[in-house]
């Protein structure tokens, strides 16, 4: 779905993957693209990871995401996400949104002023809201159990870790690792959060075209996705790769690549679905908070389950989340 206003500069495409397992639910990134249709190829790749991580969570929810194209900055931003919210109220409860990269809560609380199908609304209790801390949650979890079976450490203590990107989940993560006593090796375009994450937890600091590379145990990209591919694959050092960002292959190929080279990459829509875990409870009401930290951290227990599966049937871990959550989508 294509949606413009001239008036507010809206320029948004919202693509729904999957309603077979409900309502399809999935964030509004706000972004700069070449063209329109690099926006839409986009906002399909990420609407079918929706449709796999809310299958692979056990979520009554289908797949859909939105991408508003930045524009030049003259509009109200209200004004535009109230414009937006009320293109989510014509879809009717077939799409729920949500945040993304480039949104926040004041977006969300704009679009819920047209619209009851948003989410990441902060509850009078202090829960929902920005997903981030959630999303971190569950990533140091699977990178937690991953790193069980990758190293056989019961614990991450001394574990080299470059953590790529430092926005709102990525900081989290970092912080969550410092305290572990992992060694941090970090990159951002933003140099006043790298020059934070020196001060904070010791951390190497090195370019973002090197981040990939660096002589560490475990990688976590945590930024923009298709960071894994042909050209970088080759370089990798870490043997396990964990992390938030979305789409972080290129292409399926290269999830063959990384086994092939003997590096366990966990799916970013596994791993990453703490963030979604968080916004449909808060949508549904009636969780309290400690129950979605409990229900966050049993994607380590998918973890287990899914090496379990890759071993048995002796394909790559990427394959075999795949199929594992093609047949809860089907189902």
């Amino acid at each position: 779905m294509l949606v413009t206003e001239e008036k507010t500069g809206l320029r948004a495409i919202i693509a729904i993957h999957s309603t077979a397992r409900g309502p399809a639910f999935g964030g509004c990134r706000y972004w700069s693209y070449g063209s329109d249709l690099a926006a839409m190829e986009d906002a399909l790749r990420l609407s079918r990871g929706m449709s796999l991580k809310n299958a692979m969570a056990d979520l009554p929810f289908g797949g859909g995401k939105a991408v508003i194209l930045r524009g030049d900055g003259q509009h109200e931003r209200n004004a535009m996400y109230q414009a937006f919210g009320r293109a989510v109220q014509v879809l009717a409860g077939t799409y729920i949104t949500g945040e993304d990269v480039g949104t926040s809560v004041a977006d969300m609380l704009a679009v819920r002023e047209v619209t009851p199908y948003a989410a990441g609304i902060p509850r009078p209790d202090g829960f929902g809201g920005n997903p981030s801390p959630k999303t971190a949650l569950g990533v140091f979890a699977a990178i937690e159990r991953g790193a069980s079976h990758v190293f056989g450490a019961r614990e991450l203590s001394g574990l080299r870790v470059a953590v790529q990107g430092l926005g709102a989940v990525g900081w989290a993560l970092a912080e969550r690792l410092h305290r572990a006593g992992c060694k941090l090796v970090v990159a951002d375009i933003d140099d006043s959060r790298t020059a934070a994450a020196r001060r904070a937890f010791n951390a190497v600091v090195v370019a973002v075209d090197d981040i990939a590379t660096q002589d560490v145990d475990i990688l976590a990209p945590c930024a923009l996705g298709a960071t894994l591919h042909r050209q970088s694959i080759p370089a990798l050092r870490a043997r396990l790769v964990a992390g938030a960002a979305n789409n972080q292959l290129a292409t399926n190929g290269d999830g063959d690549a990384l086994h092939e080279r003997g590096i366990a990459y966990l799916p970013d829509y596994l791993v990453n679905a703490g963030g979604i875990i968080s916004c449909v409870r808060e949508y549904q009401g009636g969780f309290a908070e400690a129950d979605v930290d409990a229900e966050v951290l049993r994607i380590a227990n998918r973890v287990d389950s899914l090496f379990v599966r890759a071993s048995s049937a002796g394909e790559p871990l990427s394959r075999a989340a795949d199929r594992w959550a093609l047949e809860k989508l089907a189902s």
